[in-house]
């Protein structure tokens, strides 16, 4: 019959065609199965080790091996005859991308930096991964040009900061920023592995190791008791030592560990949830109010240290409710104040705290989702949080700051 359509109602596996009304309707149902890896790996820019020229090539067929490579220009300066030396000792024919990556530039621009080189270099779809050297905002958006040329381009991670370690680097997220807004664009796009090489530590400044050690502050007080513990104990240590192995006094037994924890118990929390179909999240805890408070401080805060403010906020709101004691309350804020972290930045109004949650809000789909501890070590959600508490707590957390104010804060 002129222009009738012959369909085969016997579709491909999880292909659903309805005919229950008068026009034929499909429903595709597929899954995609995601894995990448996390590992610790020393002296990754050892010319005799291949771990790093071969990352992300394994079971792909043998030939002559490409890389872009993009790093942070102060990472360049750094170490960039190092990363020069290495892929040329490995025989592999190498571009070096260098680019200022810090907060405030952490926007679409930047990423079309990143992918017009990209596209200079020509790279092959899927068996050249795209390297990229720095902290969590230059990952970000080497992470987001891969997700966006040709709809999705692998990329190698090697965070060379302790919040690209264990925050930024090992998740799924890119993102960068839009106008006043954190990390408004981006994707999920995980890298295909992660590399870290705790010797990068050794050239990060104390505030840049304290600012990774906020979200590392952040997995123990939500669910790891003994992570708190170890910082309490060895946090101004590690931070002394750079977390180095040369001339600890344990041969960076707890550096290692502390990392270690922090990374496993991020990890535990994103896998089971890791393109955030549930909103309900732990590892949100310290990024309720923290980008607000970020972007408005710009430059003076860190994104650690942000979390910090946040961190201490949210200590008081529970220590208000009940659910944590002053003891409590105390360690914690001596911590932050041990560990270099501010508790307090004079952004913090009620107005902009206010409109922070109002933000947070629409961000987890109309409903608050706010974790707040309870105790050291676990947490709990919360729905009700109204101005006045926050007002509240926040008038407190203003007096007790000076007590706890980490120096130049």
């Amino acid at each position: 019959m002129p222009g009738s359509v012959q369909i085969d109602h016997k579709p491909a596996q999880g292909l659903f065609v309805s005919d229950e009304t008068t026009e034929p309707s499909w429903r595709l149902s597929t899954s995609q199965p995601v894995s990448y890896v996390v590992r610790l790996h020393s002296r990754l820019l050892d010319p005799a080790d291949p771990t790093l020229a071969d990352a992300g090539t394994i079971g792909r067929p043998a030939g002559r091996q490409r890389r872009l490579v993009v790093v942070e220009s102060t990472v360049y300066e750094l170490y960039g005859q190092e990363i020069d030396a290495y892929f040329t000792a490995r025989g592999v024919n190498h571009e070096t991308l260098a680019v200022d990556a810090h907060e405030q530039l952490k926007t679409m621009d930047l990423v079309m930096t990143v992918i017009a080189a990209m596209d200079r270099f020509g790279i092959v779809r899927r068996a050249e991964p795209v390297i990229a050297f720095g902290g969590g905002v230059l990952t970000d958006v080497v992470g987001l040009a891969s997700s966006l040329y040709r709809r999705s381009t692998p990329h190698v991670r090697v965070p060379t900061t302790l919040m690209g370690m264990i925050d930024a680097g090992v998740g799924a997220k890119t993102g960068v920023n839009l106008g006043h807004h954190k990390n408004r664009l981006g994707a999920y796009h995980p890298a295909l592995i992660t590399l870290i090489d705790p010797r990068f530590l050794r050239t990060l400044s104390e505030r840049h190791l304290a600012n990774g050690l906020a979200e590392i502050l952040k997995i123990a007080l939500i669910k790891d008791a003994g992570l708190m513990a170890l910082l309490e104990e060895h946090g101004t240590r590690v931070i002394n030592e750079r977390m180095q192995a040369a001339g600890s006094q344990d041969g960076g037994a707890c550096a290692k560990e502390v990392i270690s924890r922090a990374i496993h118990g991020m990890l535990a929390e994103l896998q089971p949830n890791l393109w955030e179909h549930r909103l309900t999240r732990l590892v949100d805890y310290g990024h309720s109010f923290s980008p607000a408070i970020e972007m408005r401080a710009l430059p003076d805060l860190l994104h650690g240290e942000a979390v910090g403010v946040d961190m201490a906020l949210c200590t008081v709101l529970a220590r208000r409710r009940g659910w944590m004691t002053d003891e409590q309350q105390d360690r914690v804020l001596r911590l932050m104040r041990e560990l270099r972290l501010p508790s307090w930045h004079p952004v913090c109004t009620p107005a902009l705290i206010t409109r922070a949650l109002q933000e947070t809000v629409k961000h987890r789909d109309g409903r608050q989702r706010l974790p707040l501890p309870v105790g050291i070590g676990d947490a709990r959600f919360v729905d009700d949080l109204t101005d006045a508490e926050l007002t509240a707590g926040l008038n407190e957390l203003r007096i007790l700051s000076p007590r706890y104010r980490t120096k130049g804060a």
